[in-house]
């Protein structure tokens, strides 16, 4: 009997709970799976050849919302458009391409190398392009995500589901306007980096260029020399970088081993060094590792009041100093007083150059609005130009595009109303067999995607096999695990420059004093050893069929180790198969 409102209430009698029957099959067993990843960027490709070396008994798709593989390096192609890593650590440690023709790879060839990859991997089977996901709703019952898929070309939406669901979109990846007034009265050409039109010839006209990122600091230079007039508006210095050849060559590692590389002045390899790195495995190898040595090393740099910090400070300031001719306005208008590191550090081939030319103004201002003529800056000041091209980047809040409705709502409402939190960057709270790589605090600003994307998928691929073959439902972090994990990383980031409350930077959303979002609490070494070993403790389990006892997967007594016909039985014995 029960007390309810102080009356006496019969409580039905529950049934009994069913006895343990042991399972009629081997350990190692799996079950069918099907495996959804969005986005075919490098994240996306590394996944699916990473499943497949390592799970059985298992479908994926893949949803891209281009119309080709490879993410951002399929959309960003403006003129100067490369990457700021070197080109022999931006590649998979699987597939290397032994004949880069420069030390920082462009944009078109980063794009085939990865199209090839796919290709030669033969990916595209499980692939559909011009395929965008629309929703996702996590269903308790079924254990599985129930989406909605969109084909961009036929416009026809149609129904799909997963197991788990793997979201390799990217961070920088949803390409923004700027948050200005006015932004429609314009009436000259309107451009964005991210959308850069074939048919812009830029010859002859009156140009400016907002914003000071990567993209801003690419673009300038290439537009400059054929610019009638090219007005560089921006809100906020940031550092640029010399050439790391050099920096490297005097201070680093790999100073040995580049005194032997053969390169003009624009980076480009020589075919005698190209035809080293083919002909020379060893040489080649050294080259590799000597390089993503270095930029394994970048970490010290941002630790606040650091005497690294305090050295590279200085001589970054020296360097821009003497690029920009000594030019005291320019200096006071481009040259930070916040630490290196707040903003992202990007080294500008010609851009500070180009800066002194005399077709070129700078306008360290706030923009007012847009108006038909061009841009009215804080000031009242009226620059008139016949295009706009915003280097203003993406929307780095994490919010997911679509909604992503999980145990605790949509997570779109949840990362609007409070701080993006993840477990380890790769898990949300709250959304069951969800994955994503670089969510919110990864180690997107640590050095090469490729490599990160391979411990990412490994780890991914281990926590998809471990409920595959151990009778798991449903794997989700617990909030206090991501909680315990965000405690970290708040006290952790003051350590660094990153953290700064003055510079202005897309790490902190866009804010010059909000919490650090997209960036790893620790150097890249710190997170490859984070996602060594997977910590069950802190995730919660549903089982299959509702059972109780979490070792069912025991089954009945043998190994799939020991029934596969091919198999070896006694691999124990091999040399490195058993851990000491």
């Amino acid at each position: 009997m029960s007390q309810v409102n102080g009356h006496a209430e019969a409580v039905e009698p529950q049934p009994p709970l069913a006895a343990y029957t042991v399972q009629e099959q081997p350990l190692g067993s799996t079950r069918h799976i099907r495996i959804v990843v969005i986005g075919a960027g490098a994240s996306g490709l590394n996944l699916v050849r990473t499943l497949r070396l390592n799970l059985s008994d298992f479908e994926v798709a893949v949803y891209e919302k281009n119309a080709d593989v490879g993410g951002t390096w399929f959309e960003n192609r403006y003129p100067g458009c490369r990457c700021d890593v070197p080109s022999h650590s931006y590649q998979f440690s699987w597939r290397q391409k032994k004949d880069w023709t420069n030390f920082f790879s462009t944009a078109e060839e980063i794009g085939e190398y990865l199209c090839r990859v796919c290709d030669e991997e033969g990916m595209r089977e499980s692939i559909r392009t011009s395929h965008q996901v629309v929703s996702a709703q996590w269903s308790e019952k079924d254990g599985q995500w129930e989406l909605v898929i969109r084909n961009l070309e036929s416009g026809e939406e149609f129904s799909d589901y997963a197991t788990f669901l793997v979201n390799g979109t990217g961070i920088l990846n949803n390409w923004k306007w700027p948050d200005l007034d006015g932004l429609d009265s314009f009436q000259g050409r309107l451009i964005h980096t991210a959308r850069w039109p074939k048919n812009f010839d830029h010859t002859g006209k009156t140009i400016a260029v907002i914003g000071n990122g990567s993209s801003g600091i690419q673009v300038l230079p290439e537009l400059q020399p054929g610019a009638e007039k090219l007005y560089h508006v921006f809100r906020t210095p940031t550092w640029v970088l010399p050439p790391r050849i050099q920096a490297w060559k005097v201070m680093g590692q790999a100073g040995q081993i580049l005194s032997q590389i053969q390169m003009d002045a624009q980076e480009n390899f020589s075919q005698e060094t190209i035809e080293r790195f083919q002909s020379d495995p060893d040489f080649y190898r050294a080259f590799v590792k000597k390089i993503e040595v270095e930029v394994n090393n970048a970490f010290p740099v941002v630790l606040a009041n650091s005497p690294v910090q305090a050295f590279a400070r200085a001589k970054v300031t020296e360097y821009m100093t003497l690029m920009l001719g000594g030019n005291q306005e320019l200096c006071k208008a481009l040259i930070p007083d916040f630490p290196l590191g707040c903003r992202r550090m990007t080294p500008g081939h010609g851009y500070l150059q180009a800066l002194t030319q005399p077709n070129v103004e700078v306008r360290r201002s706030m923009i007012k609005r847009f108006v038909p003529e061009g841009i009215e800056l804080e000031s009242g000041e009226i620059l008139k130009v016949d295009a706009i091209v915003c280097a203003t980047g993406y929307d780095t809040s994490f919010r997911p595009r679509f909604p992503i409705i999980g145990c605790d709502g949509n997570l779109q409402d949840r990362w609007r109303n409070e701080t993006p939190k993840a477990y380890m960057s790769c898990a949300v709270a709250g959304l069951p067999n969800y994955f994503m790589f670089l969510g919110p605090n990864g180690p997107i600003g640590h050095g090469s995607v490729f490599t990160l994307t391979e411990h990412i998928a490994k780890y991914i691929t281990s926590v998809i096999k471990k409920c595959q073959t151990e009778s798991i439902k449903a794997i989700v972090p617990s909030a206090a695990a991501v909680d315990d994990y965000f405690e970290h990383i708040t006290a952790f980031m003051p350590r660094t420059t990153w953290a700064t409350p003055r510079g202005r930077s897309w790490f902190k959303n866009g804010r010059e004093d909000g919490p650090v979002t997209a960036l790893h609490p620790g150097s890249r070494i710190h997170f490859f050893h984070m996602l060594e070993r997977f910590r069950g403790e802190d995730w919660e389990y549903v089982y299959m069929g509702g059972r109780r006892n979490r070792f069912g997967y025991l089954g009945n007594g043998f190994s799939t180790k020991e029934l596969d016909p091919q198999g070896d039985t006694t691999w124990y014995l091999d040399e490195g198969a058993v851990v000491r």
